[in-house]
Parts: C-alpha cells; structure tokens; sequence
C-alpha cells in the first residue's frame, strides 16, 4: 500500500471510528482517501484505505493507530498510542529539477499520549507523540475542540484545532542542510517550532445497527515556518476521507 502524504494521517484516521459510533466491538471497511501534497512538484493523490477497528474496555485499534487506556471512564480517556505518521518526501516524485537533488524524508511510526475529555458542550481531544524510529527525533501535538450533533441515524462532529510541530520535526520534513542547497540551488533553511491552525468536519450516517458510511475533512492552515521553507508550494494542506464500515 503506497504512503500518504500528509500530516498525522494517523490520528486523523483513528477519529472516523470514533465517529461511526459501531454497534460491536470490531469493525471491517474500505475508504478511499484524497491528500493534497504541499512539497513542490508532487502531484496530490488518491488511495484507497482499508479500514480495520477494533474498540475494548483496555485495547483500541483505528486504523493505522493503536492503544492501550490507562484511564477510560464517560468522562475521560487515557491512553498510550502508537500510529503511523506518512508525512515524507520522495526526491524522485518531484517535477522540479532542484527538488530531485535534496534527500529524501521518511515516513516513521509515532507513540506517545491521547486524551479526551467529554463535557456536555463538547469534548477536547489531545495528542502528544514522539518519532519512535530517530527519524527526525520530533515531537507533534495536537489539540482540538469538537462538538457532536446527533439526530437519528445522522451524526456530524465539527471541529478547530492546532497542530504544534518542534523543531527537530520542521527541520527533517522541511529544512534544506548547506550540502543540500549546494547540490540543489535552494537556499538553506532552518526552521523553529511551529503551530498550525486547522477546521475539521466528520459526518457518519447509519444505513443499519452495523453498516455506516462515513465521511471526514480536515484544512489546515500551514505554519510560516513551514510555508517559508523552499521545499513548500502551498499555503495550506488537508485530507479528505469517505468510506463504508461493517460493525460486528
């Protein structure tokens, strides 16, 4: 299955089995998902997704995230995670000449905390996690405000929310070394820290107690320090998912 490209695939991932409000603790489906690709010259694409959850009183699996509760009342939700987090850079899939010349930014798995605080006006949902794998050695967090609206079998989740990125993790993804821009033409970039505004929409309706059809939008606003770098082509950048689960 090719890599997305795009910016905590994982987490975002993990939301629309939240969403689907399953009616068993498994879930099996397929969706298809389109990713707006902000390096410079790497064409946006489309994937499908297969979809495979699985929610229990101590263990979750979402997707392409996985977790263990450390604490899981109505009210609040403790866990430790996993998830895979696609963002990477292909000098090959470029269209630019100097872009073909920089190195490549792999993809890495991420772990750290996730939680979710309920209230009767909405729920906040956090996550703070670290690359597990020394790629960039750098640390996302996000953090978000949402609100359920539910009617019979419809559901909508509105949402805002930020995306703060270290500098470590701007520097792999985004940064261009002195031997880079040497070989490129590109001027060298350091970047800092950043944060990212972004708005969410996920929408799930039930065709029975078991199948659902599910749709989520996330935009994100990119960060100056993101932006600013020479590796960037786009302002912005998001994700678009839709796709059926079977709940068992």
């Amino acid at each position: 299955m090719s890599k997305f490209k795009i910016l905590a695939i994982g987490a975002f991932v993990a939301s629309s089995f939240t969403a689907a409000h399953a009616e068993g603790p498994w879930s099996l489906g397929a969706a298809v998902l389109v990713t707006p690709n902000p390096y410079k010259g790497d064409q946006d694409r489309v994937y499908p997704v297969p979809m495979i959850g699985y929610e229990g009183e101590d263990f979750f699996l979402r997707g392409f995230n996985a977790g263990y509760y450390l604490w899981n009342d109505k009210v609040d939700k403790l866990a430790a995670i996993v998830y895979y987090d696609s963002l990477h850079f292909k000098p090959k899939d470029s269209n630019y000449s100097s872009m073909r010349s920089l190195d490549s930014r792999k993809s890495t798995m991420m772990g750290g905390l996730s939680y979710v605080h309920n209230t009767d006006y909405g729920f906040l949902r956090t996550v703070l996690a670290g690359d597990m794998l020394g790629n960039s050695n750098g640390i996302n967090w996000d953090m978000a405000w949402l609100y359920r609206y539910n009617t019979d079998r419809l559901t909508l989740t509105p949402g805002i929310g930020v995306q703060w990125s270290s500098e470590n993790q701007n520097e792999y993804y985004y940064g261009i070394s002195k031997k880079e821009s040497s070989r490129s033409g590109l001027r060298s970039y350091d970047p800092d820290d950043s944060w990212s505004p972004y708005v969410e929409l996920s929408v799930n309706y039930k065709l029975t107690d078991s199948w659902n059809v599910f749709g989520m939008g996330r935009y994100i606003r990119l960060a100056d320090e993101v932006t600013d770098s020479p590796m960037i082509e786009k302002q912005w950048t998001g994700v678009l998912l839709t796709g059926i689960t079977y709940s068992f």
